[in-house]
């Protein structure tokens, strides 16, 4: 185990030491053990302020597994049942033909609403009603449960506040019961940052590229449609306290052993806590969206139920097996079943849709755990 740590640090000093990186924090768990917590660089360039192991990271999508795991960890119980119209537990949610709109059809991102309203300022982002009552009342740009596309912002309100109707608990109150407190992390896991931990929390950097991108989106792609310009995803929204305390579940404020932690307590016990039977683990990893178009990315992105299915491979020699959630800073977070490991990558720098840290150093843990 010491080979793995010691390879995974060594690559992230290399990141960091290059110039590519400027803060670097990851989190590797095997069989319900932590076997990788390496950090590298600075959590603050103006400060020097260095990223330890319990530094905060705002982490964009790669907070979604949070938010389906809170799902599942319910479905567990006997709370919640995948096919449950929504609007039979939240009734307003039936507006504009949504009425037949399954709790699975907002894990796998098959509910029609990929875009927030019109309205939504980032002061907006923490009234949790306004945002819900909104995200119900929208008119759905397919029929629910027919296609899919990926709910970028949507998918947290839309399935946090299923959440809330089950439990009649505010969302971060769950998060903190459910998860954080019985792996022992609380304190590491956020929706809405608390102001007690707010000077853990890193900043963000944008390094311009060397180079201009290989390749830019269309202006008029479905992407730039889901949010209106004042909440699309910048380095100044993300660091901006306003943002920051708000409960945005489609992202998460947390550390990469936090989150690594949680889906290694889907794959098996940790410390004596497990989340889901090995029955609804099978469930929960299988491929339910493989070869369909996805209506917002407008390519296909492999969906299981409530995560995304594989990594940065677009040919992989192999069907992958692991299931998680990538956010657009550079930020991931996954399980897989049959390896057995989790892994979590946090970052300063936002490099908005480049995995090639993450890919390196899932690489080099994969390989080195396999000798």
């Amino acid at each position: 185990m010491k080979d793995v740590q010691k390879a995974v640090q060594d690559a992230i000093d290399q990141m960091v030491e290059s110039g590519a990186e400027t803060g670097l924090q990851v989190a590797v768990y095997q069989h319900g053990e932590l076997v990788v917590d390496a950090t590298a660089g600075v959590a603050d360039t103006d400060t020097g302020r260095p990223v330890t192991s319990d530094t905060l990271f705002f982490a964009a999508s790669a907070g979604k597994g949070m938010t389906a795991t809170l799902a599942h960890i319910l479905a567990e119980r006997g709370e919640l049942d995948y096919d449950t119209p929504i609007a039979e537990l939240w009734p307003e949610f039936a507006a504009h033909g949504k009425g037949k709109a399954t709790v699975r059809d907002a894990l796998t991102h098959r509910v029609g609403v990929p875009a927030l309203p019109d309205f939504v300022t980032p002061e907006d982002l923490g009234d949790w009603n306004k945002m819900t009552a909104g995200i119900a009342d929208c008119e759905p740009w397919w029929e629910p449960g027919t296609k899919s596309g990926y709910h970028a912002m949507s998918f947290g309100w839309i399935v946090g506040e299923i959440i809330h109707r089950v439990t009649g608990k505010p969302l971060p109150q769950v998060l903190e019961e459910e998860i954080a407190k019985p792996l022992g992390v609380s304190g590491e896991l956020y929706y809405s940052v608390p102001d007690s931990v707010m000077d853990r929390v890193a900043h963000l950097v944008e390094i311009p590229p060397e180079e201009p991108p290989a390749f830019e989106l269309p202006a008029d792609h479905p992407i730039f449609k889901i949010a209106p310009p004042s909440v699309q995803p910048s380095v100044e929204l993300y660091n901006s306290r306003t943002f920051l305390k708000a409960d945005v579940p489609a992202g998460g404020t947390m550390s990469a052993r936090a989150i690594a932690r949680m889906y290694a307590a889907l794959l098996g016990p940790v410390d004596g806590v497990r989340f889901v039977s090995p029955e609804r683990l099978e469930l929960i990893r299988t491929v339910v969206d493989d070869d369909d178009v996805d209506q917002v990315m407008q390519f296909p992105t492999p969906k299981t139920l409530g995560y995304f299915n594989g990594r940065f491979d677009p040919e992989p020699a192999s069907p992958p097996t692991e299931f998680g959630y990538g956010g657009m800073i550079g930020t991931h977070a996954d399980a897989d079943p049959e390896t057995g490991t989790s892994f979590a990558l946090m970052k300063t720098r936002y490099n908005s849709g480049d995995f090639s840290a993450a890919a390196t150093l899932t690489d080099i843990v994969s390989k080195t755990l396999a000798k």
